[in-house]
């Protein structure tokens, strides 16, 4: 493809400030990079119609982390690291509902519950009997409590009779989330352009050269966004996570309302008014979802099923509408990484499957490296 003179012109010259991804991070980033240069030229560039890795997949959880996962992960990173990381998922999701408001978001603070399986065992005494800690270790960011015990009274099945009680936690609208960012975005001047895939890059002293698929052009700066699909761009320190999800029809009288974790955050649902929405299983084959293909397998969406059918939904019928899946960022660890990867280019990566609550922080975070 032969660019226009006027094409070039309005879109790929005297660019300032090029973005790679149109997710929750890339579209921060391009925001914050508005903010602190007014007059800038940005570019956003989105390889699919719709961005394509998890921010307008994932399942509106706005959450920093089931207790057992907390646990978990004192297993690989210190106290002190993961407390950080709760802070930085808690600030992020109050830039988020600062950014475009509770109701834009259709943000509704039902609480999380965490659930646990009868065979489950270890696990839950061992979540219920280091409340008071991880309240403890907690308690100088939310000032109070954070998980209690509450006896199950949503009528779920072959689980333990307790649950473990956030009251910070919430749920979205992840289509509304991501269709007001891209709005925010566009009424700032800030130019969108989608299916355009970045095929390399060449850095210098005072700009980057960007291959696309039919043609280059030049930025002054570039920043990375891509979060499930940096694997390449991170030497291997992102690895992707493929999480697979349903959405059941319209449920009469369902009873069900908040953010539920089952197996240490692999299982996530929710209601989304009178519909049941779950995902995960990656844990039954992690080599099978270490990928960027956007599919589902007979494996894990069987184990959906059952769960739907077994555990959550015991004694009510229910149909599935719709199955899809996202592709998330992970690595051995969960602090994001937000660098410098070469002379004028960046990237905000690894989000660990906590992108509503983290994305904003790390596109702000992305955006303030120049």
């Amino acid at each position: 493809m032969t660019l226009s003179f006027w094409e070039y012109k309005n879109w790929f010259s005297n660019v300032d400030f090029t973005i790679v991804g149109s997710g929750i991070v890339g579209l921060h980033c391009g925001l914050r990079l508005r903010e602190r240069f007014p007059k800038s030229k940005i570019l956003i560039l989105e390889k699919g119609m719709l961005p394509e890795g998890a921010s307008t997949k994932n399942a509106g959880f706005a959450c920093f982390g089931s207790i057992s996962e907390i646990i978990d992960d004192l297993n690989s990173h210190t106290e002190e690291e993961v407390i950080q990381l709760i802070e930085k998922r808690w600030s992020g999701l109050q830039l988020l509902r600062k950014r475009l408001g509770d109701e834009v978001i259709d943000l509704k603070l039902f609480g999380g519950y965490e659930l646990f399986l009868k065979e489950d065992e270890s696990s839950y005494t061992n979540c219920l009997q280091k409340i008071p800690f991880i309240n403890d270790i907690l308690k100088p960011l939310f000032k109070t409590d954070v998980f209690s015990k509450e006896i199950d009274r949503f009528g779920f099945e072959g689980i333990h009779e307790n649950l473990i009680f956030n009251p910070f936690e919430g749920q979205i609208d992840t289509g509304n989330m991501m269709q007001a960012l891209v709005k925010a975005t566009i009424q700032n001047d800030i130019l969108i352009l989608n299916q355009q895939k970045v095929l390399g890059f060449t850095s210098s002293n005072d700009e980057v050269v960007i291959q696309l698929e039919n043609f280059e052009f030049k930025t002054k700066k570039l920043f990375f966004a891509t979060n499930g699909f940096a694997e390449k761009l991170t030497d291997g320190e992102v690895k992707p996570a493929r999480a697979q999800v349903l959405i059941t029809k319209p449920i009469p009288n369902l009873d069900i309302k908040g953010t539920f974790h089952l197996d240490k955050g692999f299982y996530y649902f929710r209601n989304f008014g009178d519909r049941i929405l779950l995902g995960g299983g990656r844990n039954l084959d992690f080599e099978g979802e270490t990928t960027t293909e956007l599919a589902q397998t007979e494996q894990i969406q069987n184990r959906l099923d059952s769960l739907l059918k077994e555990v959550i939904l015991p004694n009510q019928p229910f149909e599935i509408e719709h199955r899809w899946s996202g592709i998330m960022g992970i690595g051995s660890h969960k602090k994001p990484i937000v660098k410098e990867i070469s002379e004028n280019v960046y990237c905000g990566v690894r989000l660990g499957g906590m992108g509503i609550a983290i994305g904003s922080l790390v596109g702000k975070e992305l955006a303030d490296l120049v």
